[in-house]
């Protein structure tokens, strides 16, 4: 674990990541699909190996060593595999029938995540932990995502008041925003392809509980973006 940080910060962002689980677990329970509860009980039990695996790779140091190595450990360990079963699910009918399942309002109020990911970020920042870049003061502005969720989810789903063009584009524009912190936050940490903040680097990440942001909320919210997409996109080419 980081050295000289504050226990609430550990503590506050390890509740950060349930609430996140908790979420997605709510948005699956609720999909349109047959055997929905066995589906459920299935994705919640290989989430929390997941999560428990990262954990033990983190407090392992298999991530703050030989920093070097290319491509880095925690693409290769943590993030790849989140990212292929992503593509999986995309590219295979059964997964595609799942994503089609899965309720619109839920996945949009999972944003709202992102709110104390950004708080976490910055407290962060303050103890050298991640550079400023990475904040909502440099280049993040991934919180106006969390923040306009609720809106977005009540005035345009629940009220349905809203074109689903607005919605498409707000998906698109946050997608973007968790693309730019992704790859700010990548390049900004230590490993052979950083270009950023060579003074004070993404460290976080490579300690437990911080590796679960890229392992599992970045996936998590990656995945709900693109579902959202796919299914408006639907909705936009039926009418």
């Amino acid at each position: 674990m980081l050295e000289n940080l504050p226990v609430y910060i550990s503590l506050f962002f390890g509740l950060t990541t349930l609430a996140c689980l908790l979420l997605f677990i709510w948005v699956i329970s609720n999909a349109h699909a047959d055997n929905n509860r066995k589906t459920t009980a299935i994705i919640t039990i290989s989430l929390v190996i997941w999560l428990i695996w990262q954990a033990v790779l983190s407090l392992q140091n298999v991530y703050n060593t030989d920093t070097g190595s290319f491509p880095p450990k925690i693409m290769l360990i943590g993030i790849l595999p989140a990212f292929l079963t992503i593509i999986i699910l995309f590219s295979t009918l059964k997964g595609r029938r799942f994503i089609d399942s899965l309720p619109l309002k839920n996945l949009t109020y999972l944003n709202i995540i992102r709110i104390p990911v950004e708080i976490v970020l910055y407290w962060l920042y303050l103890h050298k932990a991640v550079p400023e870049l990475m904040t909502f003061e440099g280049r993040n502005f991934d919180i106006l995502a969390g923040i306009t969720a609720p809106f977005v989810a009540y005035f345009g789903l629940t009220k349905a008041k809203w074109n689903p063009r607005v919605l498409l584009v707000w998906n698109f524009i946050c997608l973007g925003l968790l693309i730019n912190i992704v790859v700010n936050a990548l390049l900004s940490a230590r490993t052979p392809i950083q270009q950023f903040a060579f003074d004070q680097p993404n460290i976080a990440i490579e300690y437990f509980p911080f590796s679960w942001l890229p392992t599992f909320i970045v996936p998590v919210v990656l995945f709900g973006h693109l579902v959202s997409i796919r299914q408006l996109w639907k909705q936009r080419r039926a009418v």
